[in-house]
């Protein structure tokens, strides 16, 4: 995600990276910024200083930060984000005058800036902030509204920079995220994403849980949809009856993520993930059980150190077995100052020819899956510019892309006959964002749906 701030001084250039948590940092960043009276500015060319949220949770997204943070040295720059707490010493190594932003200070970006602007730039690594829930933001998406539940998690991963960056679980209060939620819906967002480092430790700190917040969430008298992002295995057995239970509420996304990393036990102790291979295959049956067509998505790692032949046989094995709809694999690669970076490594020939494999797999899993919902006919919520074109997302968060024809019948369905003019320009398109329609299952790639308008 690329936008910009600037005001009649001074523009800066804002980009990020990452997930769903950094993209949310990105717009409370550009909120803070602009409430300082700055704008948003068109490209970085003009732009007097920049601003980067940055990811590290594998070497070829570090190497792209790295690649960043260079070229947008030309000018002041305010490096924020993972890399910014976790590897400040690299950040200074690759500019010395930066600022250095960590996760949970982004409240002080004016600060960071102020300091870039004036060649002596400052490191605010401590995490000051006790919340993001609230704060001003600039939406990449007007109809999407993503909420950071939490931040840090309770997880011991021997592979992850991530928790380096993030820190110890902090959750945020169920009732300040409602009423954020509440806000958010009544300035025209249609979806909720709720986001935070793990969203399955939600509330251990604070004597509640994920389901209990969603049902908060869905207590909110408003037509929306609610996404629930990132959810570890570990913590979901003991609330599974209660999560599938809010789960078949109608304006939840039937969309878990639930990531397991590895289908052998001996890996995932490696590991230190703290659930076990069974624990994604329990709780995967049961949602598929109990609520028909529901996607699940998870995270495969490929060639961690000490993955033997049989372990990856275990890994492809539960693939076939769970058959999840999406799956992020990963090859392995060592970040710094973790555990699993002092651990013996295995070949990049045996990591990548385990990759491909997998990859083969995977595009036969998920073709398998998504051929079900041809012929499919249903509502749709559409909510993103993807290509040139729209795409939407159905009662099980599945991404259909719709053509041409169907973007024409939105628009004169939903803005009638004055604005009748068409010509797939974005801002034309732009108004199609939150509306519903009624779409049919044309075609299916791996990775999508391509569907049309019926109603």
């Amino acid at each position: 995600m690329v936008v910009g701030v600037s005001n009649i001084m001074i523009k800066v250039w804002l980009e990020v990276y990452g997930c769903s948590s950094s993209i949310s940092d990105g717009e409370i960043i550009a909120g803070a910024i602009a409430s300082n009276g700055y704008e948003l500015a068109g490209s970085f060319e003009e732009a007097d200083a920049s601003i980067i949220v940055t990811c590290v949770v594998k070497d070829a997204t570090a190497n792209r930060m790295v690649e960043r943070i260079r070229h947008l040295s030309s000018k002041p720059l305010v490096v924020a984000g993972c890399m910014a707490k976790a590897e400040p010493e690299r950040v200074k190594r690759l500019n010395p005058k930066a600022s250095i932003l960590a996760p949970n200070a982004i409240e002080r970006v004016g600060d960071a800036l102020t300091s870039a602007l004036s060649g002596r730039g400052i490191a605010l690594l401590d995490d000051s902030i006790k919340s993001k829930v609230g704060l001003p933001r600039i939406r990449v998406n007007p109809v999407i509204s993503i909420v950071q539940i939490g931040s840090g998690c309770l997880s011991e991963c021997t592979f992850c920079e991530t928790r380096l960056a993030k820190g110890k679980l902090t959750s945020y209060r169920a009732g300040d995220i409602v009423r954020q939620v509440r806000e958010d819906i009544e300035q025209g967002c249609k979806e909720v994403w709720l986001t935070s480092t793990d969203n399955g430790a939600y509330g251990r700190d604070i004597g509640t849980n994920l389901a209990e917040l969603i049902k908060a969430v869905c207590s909110i008298d408003a037509e929306f949809m609610i996404r629930v992002g990132m959810m570890n295995p570990q913590y979901l057995p003991s609330m599974l009856d209660d999560l599938i239970e809010v789960y078949r509420d109608d304006k939840v996304f039937k969309f878990l993520h639930i990531p397991v990393q590895s289908g052998s036990d001996r890996v995932l102790r490696l590991m230190r993930r703290g659930h076990r291979a069974s624990t994604f295959i329990d709780i995967a049956r049961r949602f598929k059980r109990e609520l028909k067509h529901c996607t699940i998505a998870t995270d495969m790692i490929v060639g961690f150190p000490g993955e033997s032949e049989e372990d990856f046989k275990a890994s492809i094995d539960l693939l076939l077995e769970v058959e999840p709809d999406v799956v992020n694999v990963s090859k392995y690669s060592a970040r710094p100052n973790t555990e699993a970076s002092s651990m013996e490594q295995l070949s990049r020939k045996v990591v990548n020819e385990r990759s491909r494999v997998m990859h083969s797999i995977v595009s036969k899993v998920c073709y398998s899956r998504n051929i079900l919902w041809k012929g499919w006919e249903g509502i749709v919520l559409i909510d993103e510019l993807v290509d040139g074109g729209l795409q939407g997302r159905n009662f099980a968060y599945k991404p259909i892309y719709l053509n041409i024809g169907s973007i024409k019948k939105v628009i004169d369905d939903n803005y009638g006959n004055e604005q009748k003019i068409f010509n797939t320009a974005e801002m034309d398109m732009r108004r199609s964002l939150g509306s519903w329609a009624r779409v049919r299952i044309e075609r299916v790639t791996t990775h999508s749906l391509v569907g049309c308008i019926i109603g």
